[in-house]
């Protein structure tokens, strides 16, 4: 008896690894086909492997996020759902891929239940709080996104997205200075894609958003700050943006390029700041953004900066870039040794 048990997991064993990478086959194979966009026939080959194994975590995993991308979000969360249940290596992942398909499907509450369960069990995950706080900015629960995407910047500070969305929520609250901070951070992490230009567009905007012509007297500007700006810990910051966006027109700025009065105008908004965090203000404002572009303007590299943010937007940019190698190479140095 002990033989034929034992000839029965010598003859056994072979198919059971035979069988494991037929399934690993067929998900890389679905892999490759999802990442070219052929979503059908990734999720066929997925069926294949769950044919063999139902309760594979990877191909539960993998067919679930190929269905949100195919924007069948029902049986994304079916297939979520059930790597969810297995509890296995690919569980943070399915928590994302239902909180957002819950929330493609319009039912946003439910996917902020979804996330904030899985934060509990994720402690000091980012892109879960980084979700949270995209659905709270949906659906205009400023505050909590507000915290939600603070978390995910503390936690990631490289994840590009948080500072650009947190950047999109302060200006939606006409907060300035806050928005401005999270576009140039963005724009640093990210400075050439498509986004980009967007948020350039946004920062340039944010910066004379104050500063309107007169329509009855030509030659005049009126400067418009609301009580929250000026009371804010950021008022004196709000006033001097205003301040050099009128004095673009003066007789001193007026042979200036555009590209030159961007740098001169980065270099005093970062300098103001700068003295600002000295009167013991703190948060992430002043203590992750203020200190890095205050470092930057009072550096050898803050023209490379500048250039180096606007390149998806001004061809003016992309040229310096292109004739300055060694000084990009220095702010690049400079950056590793901060």
């Amino acid at each position: 008896m002990k033989k034929f048990y034992l000839l029965i997991g010598i003859v056994l064993f072979p198919c059971f690894l035979s069988g494991q990478t037929n399934i690993d086959s067929l998900i890389k194979q679905g892999v490759y086909y999802h990442d070219a966009g052929e979503y059908d026939k990734a999720i066929d080959l997925y069926k294949r492997a769950l044919n063999i194994d139902p309760n594979s975590d990877a191909a539960n995993y993998e067919i679930a996020l190929t269905y949100m991308y195919a924007k069948d979000y029902e049986n994304s969360i079916k297939y979520s759902d059930k790597v969810i249940e297995l509890n296995k290596n690919n569980v943070l992942g399915a928590y994302i891929t239902k909180g957002s398909s819950l929330d493609y499907l319009g039912k946003t509450a439910e996917s902020i239940k979804i996330f904030e369960k899985a934060i509990k069990k994720f402690d000091n995950n980012y892109l879960l709080y980084y979700n949270l706080g995209y659905d709270y900015y949906k659906i205009k629960n400023y505050v909590k996104a507000e915290e939600a995407f603070t978390n995910a910047i503390k936690l990631n500070a490289s994840h590009a997205s948080s500072h650009l969305l947190l950047g999109y929520l302060m200006s939606d609250q006409k907060r300035n200075i806050e928005s401005l901070l999270c576009l140039h951070y963005f724009l640093f992490l990210e400075p050439n894609t498509e986004r980009s230009k967007t948020a350039f567009r946004l920062l340039k905007e944010q910066f004379g958003g104050n500063v309107q012509p007169d329509k009855e007297k030509p030659n005049q500007i009126n400067i418009t700050l609301n009580t929250d700006q000026m009371d804010s810990e950021f008022g004196p910051a709000n006033l001097m943006i205003s301040l050099l966006q009128a004095s673009k027109s003066t007789e001193e700025n007026k042979n200036k390029t555009e590209d030159q009065l961007f740098i001169e105008n980065t270099k005093s908004l970062f300098n103001i700041l700068g003295e600002l965090k000295k009167k013991k203000n703190n948060g992430l404002w002043w203590d992750f953004y203020v200190p890095f572009f205050n470092d930057i303007a009072n550096s050898d590299h803050l023209e490379t900066y500048c250039y180096y943010i606007s390149q998806s937007s001004k061809d003016s940019a992309k040229d310096w870039l292109k004739n300055n190698n060694p000084k990009i190479v220095a702010f690049d140095q400079w950056l590793k040794n901060k």
